[in-house]
Parts: C-alpha cells; structure tokens; sequence
C-alpha cells in the first residue's frame, strides 16, 4: 500500500493506540494536517503551542497514556521546548510531532528553520531527525517505545516537508532496532533481602515515596508494603495521592513547604526507604543535614539516580512497582500479617505528637480579605472525591498539595522539576480530555493564569468544561514572601493588581462563564454556582489576601531542621528541636 510520509506519520499514531493529539497547523507540517481529515484520532486546536505540550502532559498524567503533540517548525516548536523540559524533569510520557523545512533547506537559514533536535537534545529522552518517508513507521514506534518504557519521558519527532509529501510502502515495524537502550530487568534477590533486612531492624522508619510510584502504576503495592511493614509514609509533591492522605499511616507532603511532621520524620528517622524518588533539593534543603542518621534503601527504574544526591545503602534499578511487591512478598517472614507494631510504637508515638502539635495552620477570620487556603479547603469539600486538581506554580500550588486531601492516585496534576508557571490551564484541559466524566479544578494564581489563559479560548470552543480556581492575591504571591522574608521586605517588580485584567469579563470574553468572591461568606455560594455549570468552562476570581504566606517553610539553602512553622507554632517546633538535639547529644556520649 502506497502512502505519502503524511499519511504514514498520522496511520503510525493510529497504529500506537492515540485517540487525541493537541497542536496548532503550520507551513512546515501543513502536509500532515490533510489526513488528520480521514483520521479517528481527535485533533485540539491550541491557541499557543506551549499550551498543546501542557495540554498532551495533563492527558497524559492523568491516564498514565503518552500525550502526543503536533507543532510546525521554527517557532511553533521552539514555542513547545517549555513543555518539553517541563516533561523531561517530571519524567512525563510526551511525545510532540514537529515540521521541519525541507531536507535541502536544512541549513540554509530557510523562512521558519531551526534546528529543534539540537535545541531539544538535553531535554528529550530522544529525538530524531527523519530523513525518508520509509522511516516514519519504524521511527513512531521507537519513539513510543522509549517515551513510554524505563523512566518515562518526553520524544520528538522532526519531520522535514518533503518528507510528508514523498511517497513510501507502508509497513509496520515487529521488532525495534534500538542500540544502547536498555530497560532494567527483575531486581536480584540479594538485594531485596538487604533491604529486608534493614527494614526489618529500623526503629524510626519512613517510606519515601515519589512520583515514580505513579509512573510505574504502583499505588496498590505502596500501599501493600505500607501495611505490611507498619512504616509510615511521606509522598512527595510528585506523589501526591499515591498513598491515600486519609490512611492513618500517611504524614502528607515532606519538603521546602511540606508538613512539619512530614519534614521532621525524614530529619529523624533512621531509615528512609526510597521508592521512585531521587533526592530533589525541594525534599533534602541542604544535604550534608539532610536525615543524617537514616539508611537508605533507593529504588529506582533510573541507574544514574542511584548515589546522584544521596548514597545508598542498598540501591536497586528496576520498575517501582515489580521491586515493591517483591520487598512485600520478601518482608512477610521478617513481619508478618499485622507488621512490626511493638518495636516502632514509640516512634508513632513521636509522630502523633508532631501531628498534634505542629500541624498546618492559618488564621481564620470573617471578614475580607479571603484566606487562599479556605478555598482550598471550601473547594475540596464541595467536589467529588476523584475530582483531578491541576495547579500552576507558586503559593496556590503549595496550598493546593496542602490543604486538598488527595484519596486516589493521578488525580493531582502539576509542574514540579521545572516550576513551569501557566501550567495549569492546559494541563487541566488535557486531564479533563483524558476523563470527561470527571470534575476537573485548576487551581491557579493571577499571575499564572494570565501566561496561558488564551487556552480558555481552546476549552470553550473544544467544549471541554474545565473549571479554574485563581487565587488572585494581586502579587507574584511566592517572590513576594520571599522577599518580605529574605529581602527586608524590598517588593521589586511583583505587583500584578488585583483589577487589571477584569477576570470576569476575560472569561466571558473567551466564552466562558465569569464569577467573584470578594468576601469568606461568598466562597461556598460561589463554588456552588461554578459547579453547576456542566456545558463550558469557568472561571472563579476569588479576593485573596494579598500578604498571606506559605508555612511551613524550609528557606533556601538551610537544613531541614531550620523549617520554619507559623508564628502560632514557633515555640511547639523549638521546644521539639531544643529536646531531639539533647537526646542526640546524650546518644554520642
């Protein structure tokens, strides 16, 4: 059968299973646009390419599928690099189609040129330059295959014009020529026996776990060895909802804004088994005091992030959810059905105290202006409990991982390696296109929202219902708490206004339907109106106060131990430092 590379690229996506792709057309990859026309595979029509890759990495969070995105050449694909590296430090499946100009203007300069393989080679698992129709094929599969297997990630995909327009037999690939692309095999016995073993003698446990957890599916085995073990759990800002925020053994959220109890039970503990987590700077502060009297089991589909940042005491590559479920079956001698209760009660004990004493907290008041983390609170307890939250970056995604109770696996959807500011409306647009069928928030700041609010446009005319909380506290809220706190309060260059832009009338503007809250007794009516509408998207602008900050908070640079709590908690925490630094004391004597 004979097919123009075009036609070949958009019957190998069908080949490999893709339903919808997110894009914006272009001179370049014109050509592959015409057969989308006789294709099922359901095409979003983006109004900025940087929105198509956030988009194809929120599909692709929320149903563990690849997100596929389609750009042309020069700028529309230097204009999705953004998502690309967002993909790539989150280990998000991707993989984005770009035109190129033809094979005999490569280097000439030609209109829209530019060298994307070169641009993306640091921020892809791969990229490939494709030379002859008669490859596209063989070049799809491939890059499915490693977007998709070992640690996830984002691919791309240069395709020249005169390539579409040539003419190849087509032909579907069996087995993939791949050199020097391995994926770890099952884990060795010893090893899981090692990490038994320091499981089984630990007195101040923590299971660490990451997003990796997510990637491999592996929430039901976490889970498992969870209870198996009795040992308590931390999920990372990547992880949240891979163990369920409501199990009693779950202490939430470690890192530079997580909980104190989460943060400190790390600092204590004398064993941290790390299950697809590597030791990001967010969760560590300053490592020479990170959890300096804790072995440490690592587990990880990645080799090179093995002793990277910390060194491990037993390190094992292999897939998060395999090498799980043999540490479960391996533990159940060392610990039986109910887990090793007597030996680590005291160190519960420890927890529940920290729980008790120091958790997260803000002030409440009655009037204006809204505290940001009421709505987070007032809209989690008005949603459907596998309702999928997506966030931008800063003091609204903090809130957000804090104060929502994350019950089920890949319902928390954000940027974490990156920080990429204007996530959250695209991405939320492709988690809602990934599940129709469920409630999709965004929560996001005002200066997040203006970034990528135009893919409002995209959810109106797509129909896609997706609803955007902006917590609009007129600043950029987490540059401005820093520099009230580490720059003697000198406020330079992050004002925004809490008026300009009109939120409402933007939204009604993009057809979406426009709501305010300006007050706390108006946040519950709100949430309520927004909820009801089920045919477009909407938009909530809710007042919030301007000078409200972020605790706990780990400042940059400092040890876990120098967390700082909200002023409320600040003589609890020092009274717990105060008395672990004596006991530590009396244990080197």
């Amino acid at each position: 059968m004979q097919l123009t590379g075009a036609q070949a690229l958009i019957k190998s996506l069908e080949m490999e299973g893709v339903e919808v792709m997110f894009g914006l057309p272009g001179g370049a990859i014109l050509p592959v646009y015409d057969p989308i026309l006789s294709s099922s595979i359901r095409h979003v029509l983006v109004r900025h390419e940087q929105g198509a890759g956030h988009m194809a990495e929120g599909y692709a969070l929320a149903t563990g599928r690849p997100g596929v995105a389609m750009v042309t050449s020069g700028p529309g694909a230097t204009n999705i690099v953004t998502p690309l590296s967002n993909a790539y430090m989150d280990s998000t499946p991707l993989v984005v189609i770009s035109g190129q100009v033809p094979t005999a203007a490569i280097g000439t300069d030609a209109f829209q040129e530019c060298d994307i393989t070169g641009v993306t080679m640091g921020i892809t698992k791969h990229n490939w330059l494709v030379k002859s129709a008669e490859d596209i094929p063989d070049v799809v599969a491939s890059a499915f295959h490693v977007a998709t297997t070992g640690r996830p990630g984002p691919v791309l995909v240069d395709v020249p014009k005169d390539v579409s327009f040539a003419e190849m037999e087509w032909h579907w690939p069996g087995n993939l020529d791949l050199p020097g692309y391995r994926v770890p095999g099952a884990p060795q016995r010893a090893d899981i026996e090692a990490a038994v073993a320091l499981m089984a003698a630990a007195e101040r446990p923590v299971i660490y776990a990451g997003g990796g957890i997510l990637k491999a599916r592996a929430a039901e085995a976490l889970r498992a060895l969870a209870e198996r073990t009795g040992f308590p759990v931390v999920t990372t800002l990547m992880a949240r909802g891979a163990f369920p925020d409501s199990h009693p053994q779950c202490l939430g959220m470690p890192g530079m804004h997580g909980n104190y109890t989460a943060v400190t039970a790390m600092q204590r503990a004398d064993l941290l088994v790390a299950l697809g987590a590597r030791f990001d700077d967010r969760v560590t502060g300053r490592v020479d005091a990170f959890a300096p009297r804790a072995k440490v089991v690592h587990v990880d589909i990645d080799a090179a992030e093995l002793h990277k940042v910390r060194r491990a005491d037993v390190a094992i590559a292999g897939d998060c959810k395999v090498v799980i479920e043999a540490l479960v079956e391996a533990a159940a001698p060392a610990f039986g059905e109910l887990g090793p209760a007597t030996r680590i009660d005291k160190w519960w004990d420890q927890l529940r105290r920290w729980q008790r004493d120091v958790p997260l907290h803000y002030e409440r008041h009655d009037g204006p202006p809204i505290k940001p983390q009421m709505v987070v609170e007032t809209l989690r307890d008005a949603s459907p409990p596998d309702t999928i939250v997506a966030s931008g970056v800063g003091q609204h995604q903090m809130w957000a991982s804090q104060y929502w109770r994350f019950d089920h696996p890949y319902t928390w959807i954000n940027s974490g390696g990156a920080g990429t500011m204007g996530f959250a409306v695209p991405a939320a647009i492709g988690a809602k296109v990934g599940h129709p069928e469920r409630t999709v928030w965004a929560i996001d700041g005002d200066g997040c929202f203006q970034m990528t609010a135009q893919e409002i446009v995209t959810a109106t005319a797509e129909r896609i219902p997706i609803k955007v909380a902006i917590l609009n506290n007129a600043y950029l809220g987490m540059v401005r708490q820093w520099q009230e706190m580490f720059y003697g309060e000198r406020y330079s260059e992050v004002y925004l206004s809490p008026d300009l832009p009109d939120y409402v009338k933007w939204a009604e503007a993009m057809g979406a339907v426009g709501l305010r809250a300006e007050s706390p007794e108006e946040v519950a009516p709100t949430i309520e109106k927004a909820n009801a509408v089920e045919d477009r998207p909407v938009v909530v602008d809710f007042r919030t106060d301007a000078f409200e900050k972020v605790f706990p908070m780990v400042p940059a640079g400092a040890s876990n131990d120098d967390i700082v709590v909200h002023p409320e908690h600040e003589e609890r925490a020092g009274a717990e430092r105060l008395a672990w630094e004596r006991l530590a004391e009396e244990q080197r004597r």
